[in-house]
């Protein structure tokens, strides 16, 4: 998730809402895509944070956003939903310069590390948000903008009386089917087995997305494996991916 655009060009930095401010508000019955965790912040994120997030941040606005201006040229947009420390969001755009990817997190200490990211390897095709991703997809994203949108290992909320909040719930994703143009494509990774069926399950069911699989999906080749992931891979954890496309009709 590199451009010839130079990131200094980009759109002013990120406004942080309240909470409880009516911008940041969900009606009892809306999904939120986070729970928000503060963290410590170092200070090599802070400063990248400060110098980087002004030039490469995107404020949130009950508004559409044009994309193209955003990044400065035509090209396919990419969505990633909770990039966490932004390892792989920044793997991908590195790889993929011919595509524009659009970063959403509410976490500062992870905002901070990929600002960083950027910086060191001239990532001009990367935007960040932090706010809130259902909000930014409703409000902010125009039906049909999208080529693709990552969604990769979100909080499995294990419990099963958090299941309602998890992100992957029907209304979620026939909001992510509208944003995508006729095949765009959504993809899904979890290292949680349980979590990876629910998916499927949700996935299945929504009559825009055709299923590129039967069932579960190869790892695709744009999706990197994390530290993390090889660590887990080691001691025999599985991990799931699914990937949906939207149908032309």
């Amino acid at each position: 998730m590199t451009g010839t655009q130079d990131a200094q060009q980009a759109v002013a930095g990120v406004e942080i809402i309240g909470r409880d401010s009516p911008e940041h508000r969900f009606s009892s019955r809306s999904i939120r895509s986070f729970v928000l965790r503060q963290g410590r912040m170092s200070e090599a994120q802070q400063r990248y944070l400060d110098d980087m997030l002004p030039k490469i941040g995107i404020d949130y606005r009950a508004a559409p956003l044009d994309l193209d201006a955003a990044f400065g040229r035509r090209a396919p947009k990419i969505l990633e939903i909770g990039f966490g420390m932004g390892e792989t969001t920044a793997r991908i755009a590195a790889a993929m310069p011919d595509h524009d990817f659009l970063g959403i997190e509410v976490h500062t200490p992870g905002v901070g590390a990929l600002c960083k990211l950027i910086a060191e390897g001239g990532l001009a095709n990367l935007r960040i948000i932090q706010h809130d991703a259902v909000e930014v997809m409703r409000d902010m994203i125009a039906d049909g903008a999208l080529a693709g949108v990552h969604v990769f290992f979100p909080d499995p909320w294990r419990k099963k009386r958090h299941f309602k909040r998890r992100i992957i719930q029907p209304d979620f994703v026939a909001l992510v089917a509208q944003k995508l143009a006729p095949g765009g494509y959504l993809h899904c990774a979890t290292d949680w087995e349980d979590y990876a069926h629910w998916m499927l399950e949700v996935l299945s069911a929504e009559p825009a997305l055709a299923n590129t699989a039967e069932g579960f999906a190869p790892r695709p080749g744009h999706r990197p494996l994390t530290k993390f992931e090889n660590r887990g891979l080691r001691l025999g954890h599985g991990v799931w991916d699914l990937v949906f496309r939207r149908r032309a009709g």
